[in-house]
């Protein structure tokens, strides 16, 4: 450590430049990191959806309508002008209106009344539209233009383009707001109003090299990319605060800030890179998520913590050593006031904060698992455009939500017993095959090359089921079962099905599983590194208890208020509160054993809370802070809530930690000293002894 801390001291202003210039390059280097918008994408390759949609992909040239438009005020000519304009339109590859299904230029009342009203009614027609991966912002927006304040645009590319064009608006908003958050802060944490400046700037650098280095991940999804950086900021400020204060500390010993800043370099390693290597592991443990969406947030805030720990021990003593005249220049008293006090308050109320914790766990565990969920991108905002699209269509026309169904070709009999099957199910109002569209006593050379083409390939047959449920729930998760029954009960074994309803039921299905697999993974990867910081078998699971209580009581509110919380929300909070706030138990018993050392429980209790309150307060309220903006500045319901879980998970951790914890660790202090290795706690023979010697 001596020449690690000597050579940074040394090399400095060359440290400082290599970490510049690494930042100017991530910066350009973020630009060019792909964005995934679409979940389903993360889905595992063998899931079945995944399986059909490739096949779908490989089979067939067609792609499915992603999105539906109302044009409203119209006759059925202007319609037809409407929707050659909308083909128009870069980024569309199709639609479909009446005149795709019956001969309109024969008179509207000898048609079927049910089969018009489904695309024109009230003078209003609903298009349905495909609209290419990539450019669903362009084409949105074109449409939107074209159909006018009354019209509407819905369905999964509308929802697609909504997420793209609030991502980069929310996040100088979220930075715009959290950035003075932080400087607040910071200010009543430090003796200087410069350092705060010291300390962004020191974990920002990896925060920008972080989000640059993704373009060797290939892509990442746009919660990582949302969520990430407010994450890792909010996470590793601890790291640059406990150094700056050792040096803080050090420089009170000797007035030569070289030798300050190596003691403090050497001093706060230890400390800071355990307190790294546990919200590391943490995070890592994302990656054993089948669905993939762990891999991408794992590895990035993995690789975050990793780069955060390198800033704070090599850019941020050098940055801070060319800074110090600043530093030196504007320095000012500490805001922060004695908690002494808290303290005392803390340690009399023990006995009833260890009880209502018990009585609450309980319960909290239980709800936690009751939650309502959803398990895509999560409701639609109201009051946004695409809420109020959303709601103006199915007034109008109800819902739609098409599923596919490939089944080998070759048994037309087979195929059209099927079709009549699917027409008879109480939700579906069309079904698309080639048994509907042509019969199957009609020979195919008898039909255009583009409309066989979208029904049949040399291997399969595509059928298309429209349907009037919602994209997920349990009405459309039902009838997701009753489809590939069906399907099976003529194809067994043989039949796929892909659709965004059946993707997301996949979804269901494999984050589900994900929950149990990961959290145990967390706590167990945490639970090792907690033996072999403290050498003691009692204190890693009274310490993981204490965080596992916290995220508990939080995610039991949404259940206690009739909360719907989208599922992956859930899934990722376990984690990432446990890997991030573990932390401020960590400190508490560090600083508490050894505090045991020279008094007894209460006391030691009392000191403890008073040295290490600031330091937790700080971190609890970045993080808290972090995690609100986040969800109210959010309209994605995942990155919405996601942020919301992780602030209201932030606070109750700080909570337990300052009210739950000292009451476990002065109620078990015997047991704690007898299964940690050394703990030499303070006894009352060994005070008399003092005393007597002295």
């Amino acid at each position: 450590m001596d020449f690690f801390a000597g050579f940074i001291i040394k090399h400095r202003k060359a440290i400082v430049i290599i970490f510049a210039v690494l930042t100017v390059l991530s910066l350009f280097l973020m630009t060019l990191v792909p964005v995934k918008y679409n979940l389903t994408e993360y889905l595992p390759d063998k899931a079945a959806s995944t399986v059909a949609l490739k096949t779908m992909n490989e089979e067939f040239t067609g792609a499915i309508d992603n999105a539906r438009v109302l044009v409203p005020n119209v006759s059925v000519q202007e319609a037809l002008v409407y929707k050659s304009a909308i083909a128009e339109i870069d980024g569309v590859a199709g639609v479909t209106w009446l005149d795709d299904n019956v001969k309109i230029t024969e008179p509207l009342e000898t048609i079927d009344q049910a089969m018009i009203e489904e695309y024109y009614k009230d003078e209003c027609a609903i298009m349905s539209v495909i609209i290419e991966s990539g450019k669903e912002v362009v084409a949105i927006n074109a449409i939107r233009e074209l159909v006018g304040e009354e019209g509407a645009v819905t369905g999964e590319a509308a929802g697609s383009a909504q997420s793209q064009e609030s991502a980069s608006s929310e996040a100088i908003q979220i930075i715009s707001l959290l950035i003075p958050l932080l400087i607040v802060i910071l200010l009543c944490s430090t003796n200087s109003y410069f350092e705060p400046f010291v300390l962004l700037i020191g974990i920002g650098v990896s925060v920008l090299i972080n989000m640059g280095t993704n373009i060797f991940l290939g892509s990442i999804s746009y919660i990582t990319s949302s969520v990430a950086p407010i994450l890792q900021l909010a996470v590793s400020l601890d790291y640059a605060i406990f150094l700056l204060h050792s040096f803080a500390s050090n420089r009170k010993k000797t007035p030569d800030i070289e030798q300050a800043m190596k003691a403090a370099i050497k001093e706060s390693f230890p400390a800071v890179s355990a307190s790294a290597l546990t919200t590391l592991f943490g995070f890592l443990v994302l990656c054993f998520m089948r669905f993939k969406i762990g891999i991408d947030m794992g590895l990035t805030l993995a690789k975050g913590i990793a780069l955060s720990l390198t800033s704070c021990m090599v850019f941020l003593p050098a940055f801070t050593l060319i800074c110090c005249p600043l530093l030196d220049k504007t320095t000012h008293k500490s805001f922060m006031p004695s908690f002494r006090k808290v303290g005392v308050f803390a340690t009399k109320i023990r006995i009833v904060a260890f009880i209502a914790v018990l009585v609450l766990i309980i319960p909290c565990f239980m709800a936690q698992n009751k939650i309502n969920f959803t398990y895509g991108t999560g409701e639609v905002d109201a009051t946004s455009r695409a809420g109020r699209d959303s709601m103006l269509i199915e007034s109008k026309f109800g819902q739609s939500s098409p599923i596919v169904i490939l089944v080998p070709r070759g048994n037309a009999a087979k195929e059209d017993r099927l079709t009549r099957e699917l027409q008879d199910l109480d939700a579906v109002t069309s079904v698309i095959s080639y048994a509907s569209m042509a019969g199957i006593e009609i020979p195919t050379d008898y039909l255009e090359p583009e409309t066989l083409a979208l029904l049949y390939s040399d291997a399969y047959s595509r059928i298309i089921i429209y349907a009037d449920i919602p994209t997920e729930g349990t009405e459309a998760f039902t009838f997701v079962e009753r489809i590939r029954a069906l399907a099976d009960k003529y194809y067994p074994g043989e039949a796929l099905s892909c659709g965004e309803s059946v993707n997301i039921y996949d979804m269901k299905d494999i984050i589900t599983n994900d929950n149990t697999l990961v959290n145990v993974l967390a706590i167990i990867a945490i639970g090792i590194i907690l033996l072999f910081t403290f050498k003691s078998l009692s204190l890693p699971i009274m310490l993981i208890l204490t965080i596992e209580s916290g995220i508990w009581i939080n995610l039991s509110i949404p259940y206690f208020t009739g909360s719907v919380v989208c599922y992956i929300g859930y899934l990722v909070i376990n984690t990432v509160q446990l890997g991030a706030t573990v932390d401020y138990a960590i400190l508490f018993t560090d600083n508490y054993l050894k505090n045991r050392k020279k008094a007894f429980p209460v006391t030691a209790c009392v000191m403890t809370i008073s040295e290490t309150l600031p330091s937790i307060l700080v971190s609890g309220l970045i993080l808290t802070g972090a995690g609100f903006l986040v969800g109210f500045v959010s309209a994605n319901g995942v990155v919405s809530q996601l942020g919301t879980l992780l602030g209201r998970g932030a606070f109750m951790s700080m909570c337990v930690v300052l009210f739950f914890l000292p009451a476990a660790l002065t109620l078990f202090d015997r047991f704690i000293g007898k299964t940690t290795f050394n703990s030499r706690f303070l006894k009352k023979e060994r005070r008399r002894r003092n005393e007597k010697q002295a």
